[in-house]
């Protein structure tokens, strides 16, 4: 077994001062441990706060939220992958759903940003996962699977074990429905039988994370079904309290 991630997507929530107070008590209530990995997705302009809380627990990694497709350029209020890593990134999440379907990414950008993140000496954190009509229609892992592919389409197989995924379905996030851990562990079986034909045995190692309206009660039971090796989480990582409870039961 992979030891568990624990990955908090705090969105647009928590600014420089907020996530000081947040870590602070987060901090009291998480010692030390090297059975379980935690990672922050805080906002861009709050990064440089929560790097100077956790300047003493280098175990714990921090990440962005996204990147731009391109390396530079015109490109008013984006962030680009040479920033992300000056700024002390080590993660970024790449094609969450609410960047493919809120803001319109594509599977291509998605593909030129998981290559910019690598070149970088970064670790991306491809994010697949259907809609709920795609459900429905019985397609869940034709668009995972082709959102996986495109995703890492641009990486020698080298560089695409390195890579991290996460899956969310769209229907369950923020939404309270959440896949119960059979569906869940379904989905992340298809996708490491992807991987394995992508990149060989290195597939056993790469972690599969999930992530979805995942709360106090159901990490656990999700945990501990097959081929679920972390959860990424939003609305129930923005509490210190329940978030220390999460990623230390």
């Amino acid at each position: 077994m992979l030891k568990p991630i624990f990955a908090a997507n705090w969105k647009m929530n928590h600014g420089p001062t907020e996530a000081r107070a947040f870590l602070r008590e987060f901090l009291q209530q998480v010692p030390r441990s090297s059975d379980r990995t935690l990672a922050f997705f805080p906002p861009a302009l709050t990064l440089h706060a929560v790097q100077e809380q956790l300047q003493d627990r280098h175990e714990i990694l921090v990440g962005v939220q996204n990147v731009h497709h391109e390396a530079s350029g015109a490109f008013t209020g984006e962030t680009s992958v040479g920033m992300a890593r000056d700024a002390g990134a080590r993660l970024v999440l790449v094609g969450h759903s609410e960047r493919r379907h809120v803001f319109g990414e594509t599977d291509e950008q998605s593909a030129k940003k998981c290559e910019l993140v690598v070149r970088a000496g970064l670790i991306p954190m491809l994010c697949v996962g259907e809609k709920l009509e795609e459900r429905e229609a019985g397609q869940t892992e034709e668009v995972v699977l082709r959102q996986l592919e495109a995703g890492l389409s641009l990486l020698d197989a080298h560089h695409a074990g390195n890579a991290l995924i996460a899956y969310e379905p769209v229907w369950a996030i923020g939404t309270g429905r959440t896949a119960t851990p059979q569906d869940a562990s379904t989905v992340h079986g298809a996708i490491r039988r992807w991987l394995r034909e992508r990149v060989g045995d290195r597939a056993l190692t790469m972690p599969i994370l999930y992530g979805g309206s995942v709360n106090r009660g159901n990490a656990k039971l999700l945990l501990q079904a097959p081929d679920i090796d972390g959860l990424l989480v939003g609305g129930a990582s923005l509490d210190a309290g329940n978030w220390a409870a999460i990623v230390t039961e």
